[in-house]
């Protein structure tokens, strides 16, 4: 197994099956649709630092999750596109498991963020007279470094499940990046413990989070139809809304994506869904709470005229 393992020095990502001049235009458009992700995310963290109105803990874990999309974007994207305007789309067996590690374990991290975001705006709504108390910063700072250290320790679980297989070609994995269930194909051995592993994960990190957080949009609803004031109704909609399309939009396709049947989605329809939460969601987080979020575009109007007023 070992000789068979080390055997393997680069991998091929076969990517999406296109003419050349489509590939072109596709790489235009997602260089743009990252330039994007980078752009609007880094003006969230950004805003996020300058503005003291947007020092608590709700836009503290929201600048996690910037965090969490710039990275998960730069860990996929740019070798992406850097196949589509090159003919040899190989990368290093070291450098293939480095980005799934890092990929599994920002996935991971960004699904705890939105729970941890979704308890957040249960206490702020259900219990706000207690809302300092229950959600202080060092706190905050727990949920923050646990959500982060469980995503890092079960990539690195999936990871050293994959290293004990042996890779005995042909070596090219029918993804634009290292996918792990791309390239668990690729093993000459029996892949059972990984695939039971991987369903696991997705039960605690997709199923259990998901479920906690309906129930706590559950109870928010609840306490939003008792508030008297339109004003307060209407604030607290804005603020939930933007965090339930994000959720919406995240774990609905990773929950497609690895909990459906594997026969029901064919390969080119899994690098759809892959794409869809590697690029266009990292993309859509920073509009979605930007455009549906007053506190977000009032600091962003703040921060624009103490530019243009220097």
């Amino acid at each position: 197994m070992t000789e068979n393992q080390t055997s393997v020095t680069e991998f091929t990502l076969l990517g999406f099956s296109l003419s050349p001049k489509i590939q072109i235009f596709l790489c235009s458009l997602f260089s743009l649709f990252y330039a994007f992700t980078l752009l609007g995310n880094g003006v969230i963290l950004e805003l996020i630092c300058l503005d003291s109105k947007l020092h608590t803990p709700m836009y503290f874990f929201l600048s996690h999750l910037a965090v969490v999309d710039i990275s998960y974007a730069s860990n996929n994207v740019p070798k992406m596109l850097a196949n589509f305007l090159s003919k040899g789309k190989t990368i290093f067996f070291a450098s293939c498991i480095m980005q799934t590690f890092l990929y599994m374990a920002f996935a991971h991290t960004e699904c705890l963020l939105l729970v941890v975001m979704s308890y957040d705006r249960y206490v702020a709504i259900c219990h706000p007279l207690q809302y300092f108390a229950m959600m202080s910063w060092r706190i905050c700072i727990t949920l923050t470094v646990t959500s982060w250290a469980c995503g890092c320790i079960l990539a690195l679980v999936h990871v050293v499940l994959l290293l004990r297989l042996p890779f005995c070609g042909p070596h090219e994995i029918n993804h634009f990046f290292c996918e792990i269930l791309s390239v668990l194909k690729l093993a000459c051995a029996d892949t059972t413990l990984n695939q039971v592993v991987i369903f696991a994960a997705c039960v605690f990190i997709l199923v259990g989070p998901l479920c906690l957080v309906l129930v706590s949009y559950t109870c928010i609803l609840v306490a939003i139809l008792r508030i008297q004031s339109r004003e307060g109704r209407t604030k607290a909609f804005s603020t939930c809304s933007s965090h339930l399309c994000v959720v919406g939009l995240f774990f609905g396709s990773a929950i497609v994506m690895y909990m459906a049947p594997r026969s029901s989605h064919p390969e080119e329809q899994q690098k759809i869904l892959s794409l869809f939460y590697s690029l266009f969601n990292p993309m859509l987080n920073p509009l979605i709470y930007s455009l549906r979020n007053s506190e977000v575009k009032g600091a962003l109007r703040r921060t624009l005229w103490k530019q243009t007023s220097r």
